[in-house]
Order: structure tokens, then sequence, then C-alpha cells
């Protein structure tokens, strides 16, 4: 498929989960780069250069970034792991909360809300909060 096809079909530029592949042949980076900004977002995206092209790959690189939440460099986005490092979001429709992701350590903020608790009586407060702080976690109080 050509770049003009690929762009003209909105199916196309669809995200796929499973194996897939699907080749894109163009004349010029420049639009690939157009192209790649105007795709949905994105949970990955990889870029398969050699390191010597790297400083003509920079709008591509950062057309990617723009459009992804996790960005690999001659590696397929093949599993996830917890770590600091994982982080596999992105911008809509790839996520519809793109500053927390689903996998890493990152991921507990999509289970948290805050709670502001105003002139409680101690005995009610959760225990880290009370003054007393028996679980001698880290507080800010009055600041």
């Amino acid at each position: 498929m050509n770049l003009a096809a690929f762009t003209a079909d909105a199916l196309a530029a669809q995200e796929c989960f499973g194996p897939l592949g699907l080749a894109v042949e163009y004349e010029r980076l420049e639009d690939v780069t157009e192209a790649v900004a105007a795709l949905p977002g994105q949970l990955t995206a990889s870029l398969h250069a050699e390191p010597d092209q790297a400083d003509e790959l920079g709008a591509l690189a950062a057309a990617l970034a723009d459009r992804a939440g996790r960005v690999l460099w001659n590696e397929w986005p093949t599993g996830v792991a917890v770590t600091y490092a994982m982080q596999h979001g992105g911008p809509y429709p790839a996520t519809t909360t793109p500053t927390t992701t689903s996998v890493g350590t990152a991921a507990v903020e999509r289970f948290l809300r805050p709670i502001a608790y105003q002139s409680w009586p101690q005995q009610l407060l959760p225990p880290p909060l009370r003054d007393h702080n028996p679980w001698k976690l880290p507080q800010q109080i009055r600041g």
C-alpha cells in the first residue's frame, strides 16, 4: 500500500491488537511524519532504523512520541513489566486518561482517589492521618 492510500483509508490507521503487519511505501520521510502526526492516539509505536539515521529521524520520532504512550527503538512492543520505566498509555483514543498507565508501578495512580478530611475527630481519621501517625508515614501538617 502506498502512503496516499494509507492516509485515505481510515481503517488502515486503526490500532490493532495481536500479530499484524502493514507495509506502506513512501518517497519522502517528511510525508511519513505528516501521516504519523495525523494518526489517532496509540498505545505503542516502534521506529526501526539504523543508529546512524537518528539525526534525520528527529521529526518522525517527535511525531511518534506525540501519538503514543510507549515509543520503542528497533523493538516490538511485546509484553509489559511492573517497573518504574514501564509506561503503556497514550493519547485519546488509545486511552481516555493519558495521565495514567495500565502497567508499571505508576499504574497504581489509576486506582487512587484523593480525599480531604476537614475538622474530623482524630479517632475517625485513617491511622496515618492522626496526629500520632501510628504508621509513621511522612506527613505535612498545616503546610
